[in-house]
């Protein structure tokens, strides 16, 4: 017999995502604006703040703050744009998420549980792999700095994996858009530290004006010094119990059945079936005609400021800002702009739908680019460089406090690392790969080329929008199967 395996176990019908598509929900109208604020108070948000401060930090480590120092130490614009291609590691972090969702890391003591082993591993090395970055020179051994940045990013994707498994797993459907920003608060606090904290610390401990490769070594120590933050948080949580995974008896039922059917190399073939097979058509199965339209949202909406991305610091650099000034400005009216945009993200897809605040972030995110065309004709302007980090940050908090509910929406819990894996993975393939580019572009077109061509290219998102709005609106999710 087929062994009893529900088909979407442990999916809330209750999801922000359908209520969010009803134009005149009664439940959206029941939300008060004290109801929305007070949810920070719980500990399960602030759980997630530490968290998410783990998860944000390693980036910007490997991107914006690489940047600046490999173009401070003479390497060319073209290779730096080539370096970004690190972050393909989470544009493909999908790959081994059924790996991290089904397994725990051998030889951990099984208190542990599955996630705390993987994040506890991860964290660790992150943090080992930071220090060692630190102590390599660019102008000796580019290769060998590549690939220290290809192994952060690799156990950065796979904390990553984990966490967004954790958010997803810690709390009830009502709790995601607090937790998510929360985790978005945390996120960026991280990256505030690991972008102007770690230029303040270089500057600090070298120079603010000539590069001294003493003063990026303890900037890159410290920072791997900081993710104590997350292995602190992970020895204390406790591990999320979650109803519908697949559980070892289950596989083993579906391994027999599979060997009395004469299937070749039957285990394998059930683990790859409740692993890969079933997170997948339970997605499509779930969202049927909608399903492509949610998957070509996903892989472009951050296209825009991802692009844009990954040239600032460098494009800061040609205006001769000090690394000082940047990192003055970026923590404060950065950090301020920062927890302003998470917050209040949280708080308008919690009062107005997650759909609404989508399209409001995907706006946001475009038409920020254009500022920096106007600092680019500006020239060197501490007033406007405060301006457009300032808009800059609060667009990209209100946008990624909407996204991430959005698609933990879509999210079974039964397969949370491996769906949620999916989908932050498709968000970044897409916008990483062409982000690549980036040096040459600038190289060719100039800087304000560059920032225009980002904004434009961020505009279909908000046609993707609407368009996901209606078809979820006319085919809505299939709830009858849920438990």
């Amino acid at each position: 017999m087929k062994p009893q395996q529900p088909d979407h176990p442990s999916r809330n019908q209750d999801s922000p995502l359908v209520v969010s598509t009803r134009t005149a929900s009664k439940d959206s109208r029941r939300v008060g604006w004290l109801d929305s604020l007070m949810v920070y108070a719980n500990r399960k948000v602030l759980i997630m703040l530490a968290l998410g401060f783990s998860s944000g930090l390693p980036i910007l480590l490997v991107f914006g703050t690489l940047s600046f120092w490999l173009a401070e130490a003479g390497v060319s614009k073209a290779s730096i744009g080539y370096f970004s291609w690190v972050g393909l590691a989470y544009g493909f972090k999908w790959a081994w998420a059924p790996l991290v969702d089904r397994f725990a890391v051998p030889f951990f003591p099984k208190r542990f549980g599955r996630r705390r082993s993987w994040l506890i591993t991860t964290q660790i090395t992150i943090g080992l792999a930071l220090a060692t970055l630190g102590h390599l020179d660019p102008t000796l051994s580019l290769s060998n700095i590549a690939l220290c940045a290809v192994v952060i990013a690799f156990a950065s994707a796979t904390q990553d994996i984990v966490i967004d498994a954790f958010r997803i797993e810690l709390g009830e459907e009502r709790l995601q858009a607090a937790l998510a920003a929360s985790y978005q608060t945390g996120y960026r606090i991280a990256m505030i530290l690991a972008g102007a904290g770690a230029l303040w610390i270089a500057a600090y401990a070298g120079s603010d004006d000539v590069y001294m490769i003493e003063g990026w070594r303890v900037a890159y120590t410290s920072m791997g010094l900081c993710m104590i933050v997350g292995i602190i948080t992970t020895l204390v949580v406790k591990e999320p119990s979650v109803a519908g995974r697949v559980t070892a008896e289950e596989e083993l039922a579906l391994y027999r059945q599979y060997q009395a059917q004469g299937i070749r190399l039957p285990r394998i073939a059930a683990f790859l079936q409740n692993a890969i097979v079933r997170p997948f058509s339970d997605f499509f199965t779930t969202y049927g005609t909608p399903a492509l339209a949610i998957l070509l949202l996903i892989a472009t909406y951050r296209i825009s400021d991802v692009v844009m991305g990954v040239m600032a610091n460098v494009f800061y650099e040609s205006l001769s800002y000090s690394k000082t000034e940047i990192a003055n400005i970026s923590k404060v009216f950065g950090l301020i702009m920062t927890l302003l945009g998470a917050g209040l993200g949280g708080i308008l897809v919690n009062k107005f739908g997650t759909i609404k605040i989508l399209a409001l972030g995907a706006l946001l995110s475009a038409a920020t680019n254009v500022l920096f065309v106007v600092l680019a004709k500006t020239g060197y302007d501490m007033n406007m460089l405060k301006l457009v980090i300032s808009a800059d940050n609060l667009s990209a908090g209100i946008a990624t406090a909407a996204f991430i509910t959005f698609m933990s929406s879509l999210t079974n819990k039964a397969f949370s690392a491996t769906q949620y894996a999916a989908f932050s993975s498709m968000m970044l393939l897409l916008p990483k790969f062409i982000a690549g580019f980036s040096g040459q572009f600038v190289e060719h077109f100039g800087f304000e080329a560059f920032f225009y061509t980002s904004a434009l290219i961020g505009m279909p998102v908000l046609f993707l929008v609407y368009l996901v709005a209606y078809l979820l609106k006319r085919y809505p999710p299939d709830t009858r199967h849920k438990l």
